[in-house]
């Protein structure tokens, strides 16, 4: 392809359409947030209350999903060929997987959730008192379950799907062309521009929601550290200073800054897990830890199927409902960046890689940051719960307050924070650089350039405008749309992988009987080795 081809190649109407729509929405905020910010509350309340129990049974059957064909027959399928091996040693992978999959959200409610538990049980115990040893015990394996496999949930199923049409179909790197077995290899253009439109759409709003928490939470850090004022204008000045940065991991390459960066995140996260381990009551946290694991497996069923329309509460709606929609919006990105990171694993290796091995990294975080903070206030007669209660965003740093080193964890927080923020940037760009170019796995910088401005752009817009709720809206919206894209998927992809599998069974059945006959036109001296008891010589 000439450059000017290259240049050019993401004028085309995946581009345009998605492109506009969020710029119509970019451009509403800015010139009427407040009627932004009305509408995204009634938005919120009627997509969670209408559409809450969707959303729980649509990610509990793509765990069921994900873990069949991890343990099935299908497991030991290698995305690639057979002989392929894994570019990214595990460290780097799972890092990689870490940094882009929710390393913002986790720092962000590591101790913000535990603590609004704790402070506002949920309404499934009736009777347990707020701030007591039974609600802190409620609180924290309610977080785990809220941060454990179900939030990985979409982006396996979505990372598998693409890792298996790119890598063992060769398709291109496109939401649609996973659809293929169903609607066809070719032909039905309005169709395939609608779905990647969709897988767009959903991603921006997925990140737009990731990027505007790390810029509250930045912006408290700085606040409690050096004292800098929280409002708009430092939090502009953090996106600016994001999108500076994140430009220039682009232009490294994806070998270079993303990769370099995720290691350097979760080089952070282990260093500030360990030192608020040791510094923090340790045997308290162990316990913790092992007991909020245990409530999570005793009540992983009932837990992600049950709603609470007998009353009412608006918990389930504003917690594991919020999380899964999130998730939902932000699948194609993680999904489309995770299948690029995967080449040569397993089917079995990826989806225990992926679904199992970041919650559980965070989950040990919120044990020891979300531990930590529940002892200070149970057994110090600090308030951690009062200071979340008021701004979530401020959590982190409230609990810092009360160690020793606070002022140094605090500074690391920010920079991991940061470097966060900045690799789900560039993740972000670079996927939707590939969706909007017909699949191109090496976008231009310019495409990037524009997808990050347009990102950055509605952080601010809605941070502005509709604060977290606005932010939770946007993820609401996004998802709702692309869950039905993903059933669809879930169909194609089975489909697609029974006949593969078939077709590489039989191919291995014909080659073992050819090699039994020539082992035995061998043995009978014929000597030609093509199985067909003639001498050649």
């Amino acid at each position: 392809m000439d450059n000017k081809k290259k240049k050019f190649k993401f004028m085309n109407t995946t581009f345009w359409s998605s492109f506009l729509i969020l710029l119509a929405f970019a451009v509403w905020g800015g010139l009427a947030p407040e009627t932004l910010a009305s509408q995204a509350d009634t938005i919120y309340g009627f997509i969670a209350d209408t559409f809450g129990w969707f959303y729980l049974v649509f990610v509990f059957c793509l765990i069921i999903f994900n873990f069949y064909l991890a343990f099935s027959k299908y497991g030991s399928i290698r995305l690639g060929g057979d002989d392929t091996r894994p570019k990214y040693p595990f460290f780097t992978w799972i890092a990689m997987l870490f940094s882009a999959g929710f390393g913002v959200s986790i720092v962000f409610w590591g101790v913000a959730e535990p603590m609004t538990h704790f402070g506002t049980p949920p309404p499934f115990e009736p009777g347990v008192e707020a701030g007591t040893a039974e609600a802190a015990r409620i609180a924290m394996w309610n977080a785990f379950f809220n941060n454990g496999i179900h939030q990985w949930a979409s982006f396996t199923f979505v990372g598998l799907a693409i890792s298996y049409f790119i890598y063992r179909q060769e398709e291109r790197s496109l939401i649609s062309d996973t659809l293929n077995p169903v609607i066809g290899d070719t032909g039905k253009k309005p169709l395939r521009r609608t779905i990647d439109s969709i897988a767009v759409i959903a991603t921006v709003m997925g990140v737009a929601t990731t990027l505007g928490l790390s810029v509250l939470q930045i912006n408290s850090g700085l606040g409690a550290t050096f004292g800098l004022p929280s409002g708009e204008t430092t939090q502009i000045l953090i996106v600016l200073a994001m999108f500076v940065f994140f430009m220039v991991s682009t232009f490294s390459g994806l070998d270079r800054g993303i990769k370099y960066l995720s290691n350097v995140n979760l080089g952070l996260a282990l260093l500030l897990m360990i030192v608020v381990l040791f510094i923090g009551p340790t045997g308290f946290i162990f316990n913790t830890i092992t007991t909020g694991i245990g409530d999570y497996l005793q009540n992983f069923l009932q837990a992600s199927l049950r709603l609470g329309h007998y009353s009412e509460s608006t918990w389930v709606q504003d917690w594991p409902v919020y999380y899964w929609a999130w998730t939902i919006a932000w699948a194609p990105f993680v999904g489309m960046f995770v299948a690029r990171i995967s080449k040569g694993r397993t089917v079995r290796e990826f989806v225990l890689g992926v679904m199992v091995t970041p919650p559980f990294l965070g989950i040990i975080w919120i044990g020891i940051f979300g531990g930590t903070a529940i002892h200070s206030d149970l057994f110090n007669g600090t308030d951690i719960a009062g200071a979340v209660a008021q701004d979530e965003a401020t959590a982190l740093f409230s609990l810092f307050a009360q160690l020793p080193l606070g002022g140094i964890l605090s500074i690391l927080s920010i920079c991991l924070l940061f470097t966060f923020l900045v690799t789900s940037a560039d993740s972000a760009t670079f996927v939707l650089g590939m969706m909007t170019t017909q699949g191109d796995r090496d976008p231009s910088v310019v495409i990037k350039a524009i997808w990050g401005t347009l990102i950055a752009s509605l952080a601010i817009i809605l941070i502005l405008s509709a604060g977290l709720n606005g932010l939770q809206t946007a993820s609401l919206i996004g998802a709702l749309p692309f869950s039905i894209v993903l059933f669809v998927v879930a169909v194609s992809l089975l489909m697609t992988i029974r006949s593969d599998y078939r077709e590489t069974r039989e191919r291995k059945d014909i080659e073992k009987h050819r090699k039994i006959a020539d082992h035995i036109d061998d043995e009978n001296g014929n000597g030609n080795g093509n199985g067909d008891g003639k001498d050649n010589t």
